[in-house]
């Protein structure tokens, strides 16, 4: 009995870590990037990573739910949406909500913990019109566990490091984007628009 009690107050605990650090993190992207109302993160997440083992081997519902949960106590009142990148087994697509991405070509799939991902799962019960897509044009992303985020980031992306540098047992990647240079050695550049895509 004792040993059962134990292992739930380490479940609680471990929990709330991944949720803080969750938060965290999306604090610290928000600021580096200089995210605003309106802009798109992508957001993979291998819960197995998170809970110490390989990608794709132990998915747990619980830690994709307290992630989410950590993430959007920070996005959604800024109004920044999150898109849940699901796993390899559904091609990458991405769970975000419609009022989004209105007009965006929509696929049909409904994300389970073993079939698209803990976190996206918990992303589709969470949204109030939930829809999936092959791809999108995100404005800045997280990686949880090198889940491979860069097919659907904005040209150019560049890191960001941020302070919290894992979440659970999982390393943590970030990136912003930019608006492409271009005219050459005589072009003269937005200063604003280097740092990435501000308000308008």
């Amino acid at each position: 009995m004792m040993a059962g009690i134990v292992h739930e107050v380490e479940k609680v605990e471990l929990l709330e870590q991944v949720k803080e650090e969750a938060a965290n993190a999306a604090k610290q992207l928000v600021a580096e990037a200089r995210l605003h109302k309106g802009q798109i993160v992508v957001v993979g997440c291998s819960t197995s990573e998170v809970v110490g083992h390989k990608v794709g081997s132990w998915s747990t519902p619980e830690v994709g739910q307290a992630i989410f949960d950590g993430l959007n106590s920070v996005f959604a009142p800024l109004g920044i949406y999150i898109a849940a990148q699901c796993c390899e087994h559904l091609n990458r697509a991405l769970i975000v909500d419609y009022d989004a991405v209105p007009g965006a070509e929509v696929v049909n799939v409904v994300p389970q913990p073993k079939a698209g991902s803990s976190f996206a799962t918990a992303a589709y019960n969470a949204f109030s019109h939930p829809v999936a897509l092959e791809e999108i044009k995100a404005d800045a992303g997280l990686d949880i566990g090198g889940t491979l985020i860069g097919m659907h980031l904005k040209r150019v992306a560049v890191p960001v490091r941020l302070a919290q540098k894992h979440i659970g047992d999982a390393i943590l990647l970030a990136a912003r984007v930019r608006p492409k240079f271009i005219g050459g050695e005589r072009a003269i550049y937005n200063d604003e628009l280097k740092n990435g895509y501000p308000a308008f």
